[in-house]
């Protein structure tokens, strides 16, 4: 079935009026950003590692779907940070050789429609991505470290200077440099060299609690600065230290919280904009489906509540400059069963999360798509503050489709801000149609 008709969606008078305040707390370019360069807006995307096995999305489905063609950036997710305090592959939750670098993958799953040998060093994922970038040589790749159930370690792994050296050189040893550890004929110094062109920070959250079990310290917020000062002197060290027709610019990245209270616990948000060339704000999971009334997950714009253009505004009043700010976007929904109360069904009480495909209260876009078109359902929209969700008297799910997508990437442009990040990538319609709304909202004039 075809995408039902999409209506522009328009800003009301308090956001426009909230647009225009927008363009009075940005603050002017940093030191960092010459005179009158005006930067290509960031297209940024998560692809899961793990995302190969039950959703069977491959990195050549970027390729495939067009979407690689409409990204700047694919921050690969996640590289762990073990209890040692460095960077490591290998025996450690959530770390997966077998999906990054050793899996042989076949003619039809390959992006250059080659398959993988026995005695090549690199395959799996990585080596997908290097033929991805050379379809696509425009195209960067992030190693994004920690992830909501993968930061335990940093708050113990950046105490001390010497912590922090270590974690970094490990970091930079293993994703930037390409040394592998040995797997029969897979891996081995330098076997990823050149995959990876930057670093991206996804510490959930410092100074302020994240999965359970996570170690909290007060001092992390003064750490996560010095952490990023370090990432950003290695970083540029090594890039400097490369013979001259390889030298290059690496970035740094960072996924930072909505929430005041969690950006005021951990970051120190004048200083580490410094060395970050961008952050993605988290822009999705304002409210999520174990809470026991319905409410947005991810709506541009909500009185008294969290919303995309609150947490752009808490970054801009805390220093941070809008250029360098890149606007998280979900490609998944969030969704609650047992909904009573009537009406919309929003703001209504519920009994527990949706049933769903892969984990209960969690669906992706695909999926929802199709329960939008199913005539079960009925599409609401929130035209003035810029969101939707899907209501069958009973279930509710609150997402992004391509036409919030196109407002929020209208409003990134609006308001000079750096750029749109989706999680994830695996989420879409085969034909890419999320990006392809967020592309258009991105460049349209």
């Amino acid at each position: 079935m075809r995408p039902r008709a999409m209506t522009k969606l328009t800003f009301g008078a308090a956001a426009a009026a909230t647009l225009g305040l927008l363009a009075t707390l940005a603050p002017t370019a940093d030191a960092h950003q010459p005179s009158g360069h005006k930067p290509e807006l960031k297209r940024i995307g998560y692809f899961t590692q793990w995302g190969i096995y039950g959703r069977n999305f491959q990195v050549k489905d970027l390729e495939t779907s067009g979407t690689a063609a409409k990204l700047s950036h694919i921050n690969y997710a996640f590289g762990v940070i073990g209890s040692d305090g460095r960077c490591l592959m290998g025996n450690a939750p959530g770390s997966d050789p077998w999906a990054d670098y050793v899996r042989p993958v076949d003619a039809a799953t390959s992006v250059d429609g080659v398959a993988d040998t026995a005695d090549q060093r690199l395959a799996g994922n990585f080596n997908e991505l290097r033929e991805l970038k050379a379809k696509n040589p425009g195209l960067k790749v992030m190693i994004s470290l920690g992830g909501w159930t993968g930061s335990a370690h940093f708050s113990d792994a950046v105490r001390t200077d010497a912590g922090r050296k270590t974690l970094v050189a490990s970091c930079i040893d293993t994703y930037i440099k390409g040394n592998l550890p040995v797997d029969g004929a897979r891996g081995g110094a330098g076997a990823a060299a050149g995959i990876f062109d930057g670093v991206d920070l996804d510490w959930e959250w410092p100074g302020s609690d994240g999965a359970p079990g996570n170690v909290i310290r007060p001092e992390d917020k003064p750490n996560f600065t010095k952490l990023v000062r370090e990432f950003r002197t290695q970083l540029d060290a090594y890039g400097r230290s490369l013979p001259k027709a390889q030298r290059k610019h690496y970035e740094l990245s960072a996924y930072v919280p909505t929430a005041p209270a969690k950006i005021d616990a951990g970051f120190e948000v004048a200083k580490i904009m410094r060395d970050f060339d961008f952050v993605n704000l988290q822009g999705y999971d304002f409210h999520v489906s174990g809470e026991k009334t319905t409410a947005q997950q991810s709506a541009l714009f909500a009185r008294n509540d969290f919303s995309v253009d609150q947490t752009v505004r808490a970054w801009l009043r805390r220093g941070a400059p809008a250029h360098k700010l890149v606007v998280g976007m979900p490609f998944y929904g969030q969704g609650w069963t047992g909904v009573t109360g009537g009406g919309d069904g929003l703001g209504q009480p519920a009994t527990g999360p949706a049933p769903a495909t892969w984990v209960a209260g969690s669906e992706d876009y695909k999926h929802l798509k199709k329960l939008a078109d199913s005539g079960t359902y009925k599409l609401h929209r929130g035209y003035r503050n810029g969101h939707a969700w899907l209501f069958d008297g009973t279930n509710l799910w609150t997402y992004d489709d391509p036409t919030v997508l196109r407002t929020k990437a209208s409003y990134v442009r609006q308001n000079g801000l750096g750029g749109a990040m989706v999680w994830s990538l695996d989420g879409d319609t085969p034909d890419g149609e999320l990006i392809t709304a967020i592309d258009r909202g991105l460049t349209r004039r």
